[in-house]
C-alpha cells in the first residue's frame, strides 16, 4: 500500500527542527567567536557574548521538540490507520 504523503509536504515538526538547526548554528558560531579570543591571549568579548553562546542549548532543544512532535504525528498516523 502506497503512502499518501508526498515527498515534498512538510512533516509535523520540521519547521521546529529547521529553525532548531539555525539557532544551534547561530550558538556555535558565538561559541567560537567567544573562544578565539581566549585561546589567542586578546582581550576576551563582553559577558552578554557568553550568553550568546547558550543558543547552542536552546537550539538543541527546539530541533528535539521538533522531532518529539514529528513522532506523535507518526504514531497518531498509525492508530488512524489501524483503525479502518
Amino acid at each position: 500500500m502506497r503512502d499518501k504523503t508526498q515527498p515534498n509536504s512538510a512533516a509535523a515538526g520540521d519547521r521546529l527542527i529547521r529553525a532548531g538547526a539555525i539557532v544551534f548554528f547561530v550558538g556555535a558560531a558565538a561559541t567560537l567567536v567567544t573562544v578565539a579570543p581566549l585561546l589567542l591571549g586578546t582581550t576576551p568579548f563582553p559577558a552578554y557574548m557568553f550568553g550568546l553562546s547558550m543558543l547552542m542549548g536552546v537550539g538543541f532543544l527546539l530541533a528535539g521538540a521538533g522531532v518529539l512532535q514529528s513522532i506523535a504525528e507518526g504514531r497518531r498516523r498509525a492508530r488512524g490507520s489501524q483503525a479502518h
